[in-house]
């Protein structure tokens, strides 16, 4: 675990690329894509199903925790035709392993493939949710809106999000590179990376003030000051 304060709130930063609020014992992912791999047999290409070990591996990490409530930030599902019966099979013997609380925040491939089934007990609603001091998106938030003498402006929710995928390209002294996943934290926002396991990952342009986690080793690191720009 990595600790950093956020909207002067503690929170970790793990390995297993995801956000840990202790305050709330509240664990945030984004980007699972569940049944992405399903989908692409339909159209014939042979890919394993990562779906399964992704759920085990979210199932170890909230028991390890002991998180009272599971937040995702969108896309746990990947595609309508995703959505096979047996994806359907291993969501519904996946739930019962996790004692807390869901709630997702519809991504762009949840609204295409449709909410999870009711008998998953997942809350599911439409971003920005607020949760203080942070809200929860899945893309990142657009530039807030210049205030107006009639309304005057209101302190800002710190943005949590997904969608990015994230990931850094690193440049060590002797000039080699090497492209991980990563957290970005702005000061406004923060992009976590993708936690499904075939979801992909791209090489954004950070901002100055940007600050770069990389996950390597099962590690987090402050990258910031090796990135290839």
């Amino acid at each position: 675990m990595t600790p950093i304060t956020l909207a002067g709130e503690p929170v970790f930063l793990l390995p297993e690329k995801a956000l840990w609020r202790p305050s709330t014992r509240t664990l945030i992912v984004a980007d699972l894509h569940i049944g992405k791999a399903a989908a692409f047999r339909v159209f014939g290409i042979p890919v394993p199903e990562h779906s399964e070990a992704d759920l085990a591996r979210l199932t170890e990490l909230t028991r390890r925790l002991d998180a009272a409530r599971l937040v995702i930030l969108g896309d746990f599902l990947h595609a309508r035709l995703g959505r096979t019966p047996a994806v359907l099979r291993t969501l519904e013997a996946w739930r019962p392993t996790i004692s807390a609380d869901i709630l997702l925040v519809r991504g762009n491939h949840d609204r295409s493939a449709g909410d999870p089934p009711d008998t998953l007990a997942i809350t599911t609603v439409n971003g920005p949710h607020p949760d203080h001091p942070f809200a929860y998106t899945h893309e990142p938030p657009d530039p807030p809106a210049s205030p107006t003498p009639a309304q005057p402006p209101s302190a800002p929710l710190y943005n949590l999000h997904g969608h990015l995928h994230p990931a850094a390209l690193i440049q060590d002294a002797h000039g080699q590179r090497l492209r991980l996943p990563c957290f970005v934290i702005s000061p406004q926002s923060a992009t976590l990376p993708a936690f499904g396991s075939f979801t992909g990952a791209r090489t954004a342009r950070y901002r100055p003030t940007d600050r770069i986690y990389a996950i390597a080793d099962h590690t987090v690191l402050d990258a910031t000051a090796a990135i290839a720009r």
